[in-house]
């Protein structure tokens, strides 16, 4: 599938082969070209990509200001920026724009125009918006106003857009210098935006303040004449003339648009072609690249890096400091410039150099130390062993030759040339099952912190390597655990302290084995694991290979055996693969290739640099990889994986590498570094492979998506994905989330301290704190109710009937379950997700299967919860099915208190739910349990569980789910919630340091914030206001908002305050201190007690429980042990303004015995 850019070349190629003029498009032809590709594909880029970009880009500059001024630069007939959630909308007080295309300026105007039936887009403008009917140029006369008449423009702006529209703007950085010196002063209050197809952008020595990519953006067009014409000359730039060639020209253009394009079977009909999009934003800070010349030496040359893509990208500079305080200059000007910066060590990494971004090249810092350690020195070993300290500019290959002078090794990877990204996130290579990873062996470190620029010596560094302006920070061992596997996000590595080992010699032995099929593939690895790899000691490696040549599957297999002349491990006779069952009887006698080896001559035994396809070694192709880690590799569902994967190869040149892993790997605890994939034993290294001339064509693209397309159909059987390989691409996000097993989220929260202005931004994404979600909505029910199915209509209603069109997603928590039973009892996965019939007769067998699992690890639930959770990082909307908890709001909405969790249970009849389930299904067990009864009685201490909906799903078709999402579902995105959030002040150190406080009753301080608060009270209030007799509220917070809301919705007040101060006779009860109050002494709680009127609350009344906070739950359970010994209630709800999930507030009612009690909030706040 060729992108945007290579159809463009290839059109205009065609034409200027058959004729020789051509008349520019006109206004009306442009609008129709822009039609068609900003149907459905098209839109979805900016819904995808650039709507949400524009979001997290601006959101921090709207709420520092009250007013925004706009100037966008070629809108179209509508601004993108009426895509922007209400509330940074209405800070946009001035709007500007440059249109040139006279229809586009008419249909613009009437968009901005006041449509008494609709808000206007910018709907708190203090001026009209001006149109410019003119170009935006680069110098002088900016252009015409809305009369036609030319002024010069000095009105600065807040904000300069240019959103496609840099295409015709030649020379781009003039364009781009002017839009710096419109903003307003100071440098940084401003910002230019500007979003570009194909991914590329040469904007010189402009230094960017933030930049994203997408690149798996599409386009598709029709595959009809008519559009396809219409369509190949906008992207031409040109119509043909009539006369001699165009018809045969016409005829040629629809020809290589469908030639160039991808199809698919869902939409046979159309054409789809690749269409990566870029965001860069630039302040007036963009301009400094002079000043850090004057600190640290510029490299005058590109710089020779050994990636494909990072050779593609165009920094903004590389700077190569040759000495510390240089570094720390670079982290300094980095700061105040509120820029990143990338750092290159081996140049393996993609995002080593990234467009627009400086560069830190530490190719200077390239001295090796062989460090004895005297016995009672401190960090001394017990084998006397000595230290080794390794520049950040060391190559694996230089480190491995200077130890093995000194007769020791460190376990690096198993290329030469990798530098220190290799050490800092894992290293994987043949000492791995004896040694353990290369960051394992990482025992201190000398970084320059981005957060700082201090110098800082964490664990154990020789005192001779350890600068004299070194300190050793507060949180030195955190720091430590997080350069152990995740080491370059953490700061800029001056040096490493490595731990070191014997040095061992190898015996390797390499065969290469023919296939017959795919079946004959299988077969093979499976006994290749079972018979042989599975038994191997530690210093004995197994590694294998799927690849094509000659017209046919192979697989490889080299061993390596290590042998060392000290301790108990002493060299063992040569390892003998079984030939029966691996080679096959054809096969049997001796391995084709065996040798001796050293450490260094070791680097030369890989297959794929030297055997598979010729060799793959001096540089004659390019490569891209994907690493997952597996629990083996003999499973059905795996190979079929591989297999299948060889079988769709894009370039004969890809292939698949087994790297045996296990031994010392599992045995580092999974939170004992921050690299937390310990359970696996091969990593499966996916690897797209091209000729070097095809880097960045549209060969390189295809090989680029299987890639990825193999690791997606892995990653639901695989023990976590290497993080070594990832960077900002948005594809690597989904993968990162799997990159440090439970160790991602305290890996998020070092990040925001010692990383907080995002300084490394280009380096393998950690998840962001807090979560993203705005809601999670567990969907619960019995097996057959249709929970699946209406979770799928839900994300439906929520993705296009939201405003801003959010992200939503759906995911079976059961899935992970599902894997887990494939892998331990060889069932097929892919009917145990896809086929009712088959899952329904391994129901009782998967129920089984999770109960002990639940029994040995009873936190799995949680666990299971998380990983889902994370997984869908991405979306602002998770809907879970697949739970199997009674009440799972109480349950898990702590472990993401950030985040709104509701829990809707499908219901169905049993003949419907039977029919669903099919012949097969089973009575015994269900993905989720079904919610009991009603709340049928307050009295007696309720504990049957209350939904926070339920929806009967008896229905055909999906116009019921679909009325229910838009009526129950769809309230949770108002506006006027996200106003009344707005209002809540936030306190810090009150009424204790540490604490942040949310000032709820701040609400009412504000002006129209108690009306807006009590009208939200009403509306979101899930149930009938007419039959509600009772408001009850306790002191202080509850009074004021249940007063209101009394008046508003015509019901009695109840009040409950502390004992003593309602008169005679009343029911008391004891309360237990909230999060907040237990700050007083214990003497001045003690024996706290409320009450409320004995005759308060008349026999048979309906009542609502209205606060400020739902927090701890002590107050409110109190409440509702007070109502409860009334016996007057025969029904409760209860609805707070606020809600703090991480403090278990509804756990403990459930625990209290009120779990029947229907529990709703406005808001959701993390912490205090």
């Amino acid at each position: 599938m060729a992108n945007i850019d290579s159809l463009k070349r290839a059109l205009r190629q065609r034409a200027t082969e058959r004729i020789s003029s051509k008349l520019p498009l006109s206004d009306t032809q442009y609008c129709a070209g822009f039609d068609i590709f900003m149907q459905d594909s098209g839109r979805a880029i900016y819904q995808d990509f650039i709507v949400p970009q524009m979001v997290e880009l601006l959101t921090p500059l709207f709420r520092s200001r009250a007013r925004i001024s706009v100037l966008e630069i070629g809108p179209g007939p509508r601004s993108v920026l009426g895509d922007l959630p209400c509330h940074l909308k209405r800070k946009i007080k001035r709007f500007v724009a440059f249109e040139p295309n006279v229809v586009f300026a008419a249909k613009l105007e009437k968009w901005l125009s006041s449509n008494p039936a609709t808000e206007p887009p910018f709907p708190c403008l203090e001026s009209l918006p001006d149109i410019h009917r003119a170009p935006f140029v680069s110098h002088g006369d900016i252009g015409r106003n809305r009369e036609g008449d030319t002024r010069d423009n000095d009105e600065r702006y807040d904000v300069i857009l240019f959103c496609h529209s840099l295409y015709g703007m030649n020379p781009k950085p003039k364009f781009i210098e002017r839009a710096l010196e419109m903003l307003v002063e100071p440098p940084g209050r401003g910002l230019v935006a500007v979003f570009h197809r194909d991914g590329k952008l040469d904007l010189d020595k402009f230094v960017c303040h933030r930049t994203a990519c997408f690149p798996t953006g599409e386009i598709c067009v029709q595959n009809d004449d008519n559009v396809l014409d219409i369509f190949a000359s906008f992207i031409a730039g040109f119509v043909l003339q009539e006369g001699e060639g165009e018809n045969a020209t016409r005829l040629e253009w629809r020809t290589t648009c469908q030639t160039m394009s991808r199809r698919t079977e869902a939409q046979p009909n159309h054409l789809f072609f690749s269409s990566p999009n870029l965001m860069v934003a630039f302040t007036k800070h963009s301009t400094g690249l002079q000043e850090l010349a004057t600190l640290v030496p510029l490299l005058k040359r590109d710089l020779p890096v050994k990636n494909w893509e990072a050779r593609l990208h165009r920094p903004a500079s590389i700077v190569r400091p040759t000495e510390i305080g240089q570094v720390q200059n670079c982290v300094q000007w980095a700061l105040q410039h509120k820029t990143g910066l990338t750092v290159v060590g081996g140049g393996h990494s993609a995002h080593c150099l990234w467009p627009h971004v400086v560069a830190v090249d530490m190719s200077a810092f390239d001295k090796i130390h062989i460090c004895p350690v005297e016995h009672g020195e401190a960090g001394s070993r017990v084998d006397g062993l000595p230290l080794i300290v390794a520049e950040a500019g060391c190559k694996t290959g230089d480190i491995i030759r200077r130890t093995m002078e000194a007769g020791v090794t460190v376990p690096l990877g198993a290329r030469p040339g990798i530098g220190a990204g290799l050490w800092l996130q894992g290293g994987l290579g043949h000492l791995t099952r004896l040694y353990g990873l290369a960051c394992d062996a990482i025992v201190g470190a000398v970084i320059v912190s981005v957060d700082s620029s201090h110098i800082l010596c964490v664990g154990n560094v020789p005192r001779q390597h350890c600068p004299t302006a070194a300190v050793r920070p507060d949180n030195e061992m955190e720091i430590l655990w997080a350069l152990r596997g995740a080491g370059t996000n953490v700061g800029i590595v001056i040096s490493v302290t490595f731990k070191s080992f014997p040095a061992p010699t190898y015996q390797v032995q390499t065969w290469v084995i023919p296939l017959k099929d795919g079946k004959d593939a299988q077969l093979r690895l499976r006994n290749f694991e079972e018979d042989f790899a599975r038994k191997l000691p530690r210093h004995c490696s197994a590694d294998a290979y799927l690849y094509w040549q000659a017209g046919k599957m192979h697989l490889g297999l080299t061993t390596f055996e290590s042998s060392i002349s000290v301790g108990s491990l002493m060299p063992s006779p040569p390892m003998a693969i079984p030939g029966g069952t691996i080679l096959g009887p054809e096969e049997k006698g001796p391995e084709e290739s065996s040798e001796s080896m050293d450490g260094l001559d070791v680097f030369e035994a890989e297959m794929y640099m030297f055997r598979m396809h010729g060799g793959h070694g001096g540089g004659k192709t390019s490569s891209f990889k994907r690493c997952v880690f597996l629990n083996g590799i003999g499973a059905q569902s795996i190979t079929k994986v591989l297999v299948e994967a060889i079988d769709n190869l894009p370039s004969p040149l890809c292939y698949v590498h087994l790297l045996h892993g296990g031994g010392a790997v599992g045995s580092v605890g999974s939170d004992a570094t921050a690299f937390g994939c310990r359970n696996w034993d091969y990593a499966c290294i996916i690897t797209g492979v091209w000729s070097r001339n095809h880097d960045g064509s549209d060969v390189a693209r295809d090989a680029v998506g299987w890639v990825y397309r193999v690791v997606e159909n892995l990653l639901p059987l695989s023990h976590g994905v290497y993080g070594a390989d990832l960077g900002p691409d948005p594809r690597d996000t989904k993968l990162s989330v799997m990159a440090f097993g439970s160790n991602r989220q305290q890996l998020a929260r070092l990040k925001q301290t010692v990383d907080p202005f995002r300084v490394l931004a280009y380096t393998c994404p950690l998840p962001k704190e807090p979560a993203a979600q705005r809601l999670i909505i567990l969907v619960t029910g019995e097996s057959g109710a249709g929970k699946d199915y209406c979770a799928d209509v839900w994300v439906s209603v929520l993705r296009t009937m939201t405003p801003n069109h959010i992200t939503a997603t759906s995911i079976s928590i059961s899935d992970m379950t599902k894997r887990e039973y494939a892998a331990a009892t060889g069932a097929r996965l892919d009917l145990l997700l896809r086929d009712r019939d088959y899952k329904e007769r391994h129901r009782p067998l998967l129920t089984d299967f999770y109960q002990n699992q639940v029994r040995e690890r009873p936190q799995l639930p949680e666990e299971h919860f998380l990983n889902v959770v994370h997984n869908a990082a991405h979306a602002d909307v998770l809907l879970i099915t697949g739970l199997r908890d009674d009440t799972p709001v109480a349950t898990l909405s702590h472990l993401v208190p950030a985040t709104r969790v509701i829990e809707v249970s499908v219901r169905a009849s049993d003949q419907i739910k039977k029919a669903r389930r099919g012949s097969n299904a089973t009575d015994n067990g269900s993905c989720s349990k079904a919610v009991t009864g009603q709340n049928k009685g307050f009295s007696g201490r309720m504990s049957s569980h209350q939904p926070t909906f339920q929806f009967n799903n008896d229905e055909i078709g999906d116009q019921g789910a679909r009325n229910f999402a838009e009526t129950y579902l769809l309230p949770f995105f108002s506006e006027d919630l996200h106003r009344l959030a707005q209002l809540v002040a936030l306190v810090p150190d009150f009424p204790r340091p540490s604490v942040e406080f949310r000032h709820i009753l701040n609400i009412c301080q504000q002006p129209g914030g108690l009306e807006l608060c009590t009208s939200l009270l009403q509306s979101q209030f899930i149930g009938d206001w007419t039959g509600v007799d009772i408001i009850v509220c306790c002191e202080a917070g509850g009074f004021v908002f249940a007063s209101a809301l009394a008046l508003r919705v015509g019901a009695s007040l109840a009040f409950i305050r502390e004992a003593g101060k309602l008169p005679p006779p009343t029911i008391s009860v004891s309360r237990s201190a909230s999060h907040i109050s237990s700050s007083l002494s214990v003497s001045e709680f003690k024996g706290k007690k409320i009450e409320i009127g004995l005759d308060t609350i008349p026999t048979g009344a309906s009542v609502v429980v209205v606060d400020d906070v739902l927090a701890t739950g002590n107050t409110m359970s109190a409440v509702l042990q007070l109502l409860d010994k009334t016996n007057a209630c025969v029904d409760v709800k209860v609805l707070v303004v606020a809600e703090f999930p991480f403090h278990c507030g509804r756990n403990l009612l459930k625990q209290s015995g009120y779990g029947g009690v229907h529990v709703q909030s406005l808001l959701v706040f993390d912490g205090v």
